[in-house]
This record gives C-alpha cells, structure tokens and sequence, in this order.
C-alpha cells in the first residue's frame, strides 16, 4: 500500500515540487473490469451503510441528562430512566461497532487487488480507478467517522455508563 500512495507525494527533496507521477483518475466514471467486479460489488455492499451511519453519528445526542441525574440522585427510577435512555444507543454503538468489523474485513481484500500482481502502482492506479474510488470513499468514511467520535464525548459517556451498570448489575446477582 505504501507504494501505490507513494505515487501521489511529492519529491522528498523540495515541499514545493510537482508530483512525481501524473495519474488521472475519472472518479466520476470509473467501473469496475471484470476482474475486480467481485471484489469491487462485496466493497459496494459494505459502503451502502457507511453514509447513514455518519448522519447518525452526526446527530448522537446521547443520554448525558439521565446518566447525570441516574449520579446525582441515585434513586431506582433515576436509573431506569438512564438505562432505558443507553440501551437504545449502545445497541446504535454496537452497529457502528460492527459496520467497523465489515470495513475490517474488506480492507485487506480490496488493498490485495491495488497491490498485488505484476502490474506497477501506476498501472493499478490507472487501470483499477473503481478500487482506488471505493479506497478513497472508505478512507473518507474513517475520517469522517473519526472525527465525528471525537467531537461527540457523549459516544464516550454513553458507553461507560452501560459498562459500569453492566457490571454493577453482575455483582449485584
């Protein structure tokens, strides 16, 4: 992989240098051959996902009221209200939790058609143009997603409170 990205950085010697290689790539058009069509249908199955899980994720508002007051005033019905308000989104959490296994698991299939075989990177680059898409739409999820999980502590929040009450609930049977 570091040699197909290598392509598209510039000389090490000067920050200001043109690129070293001049590879076009018709994003807009790019389809897949038939030698990475399966490949390339098992990725666009995984990828249908990934844009409602960042609006999802782009409107988590947590449950931080309710796990406040379930701290503040540790009463029964304080916590059942906590622990009906993070169920909901720990199950939510946990498909993001498993959307992340999918992507996982494509990753290595989709970076062996870009990198093996006796083509040069540039050949993949410029032969391969619905792969390096799929590449590029899945590193811009993980970016996106990323950044969204860091901006949301309520992710965080959230998913602690489920695991301390979850282990309150063990040692309490």
């Amino acid at each position: 992989m570091g040699k197909l990205l290598s392509l598209l950085a510039r000389d090490d010697s000067n920050c200001c240098s043109p690129q070293k290689y001049d590879v076009f790539l018709d994003f807009e058009n790019a389809q897949p051959t038939e030698g990475e069509k399966a490949v390339y249908e098992e990725v666009q199955q995984v990828l249908l996902s990934s844009e409602g899980i960042l609006q999802e994720l782009g409107v988590y508002k947590g449950a931080g009221k309710e796990i406040r007051e379930a701290i503040n005033t540790p009463s029964e019905e304080c916590q059942r209200r906590a622990w009906t308000a993070v169920l909901p989104l720990v199950t939510k959490l946990k498909r993001f939790y498993d959307f992340s296994l999918e992507l996982e698991g494509i990753v290595p299939k989709i970076l062996g058609e870009l990198c093996s075989g006796a083509m040069t990177p540039t050949q993949h680059l410029e032969t391969q143009q619905a792969l390096v898409k799929q590449f590029a739409e899945i590193l811009e999820f993980v970016l996106k997603f990323d950044e969204y999980k860091m901006k949301t502590p309520a992710i965080q929040n959230d998913f602690s409170y489920y695991r301390r009450t979850v282990s309150r609930q063990r040692m309490t049977r």
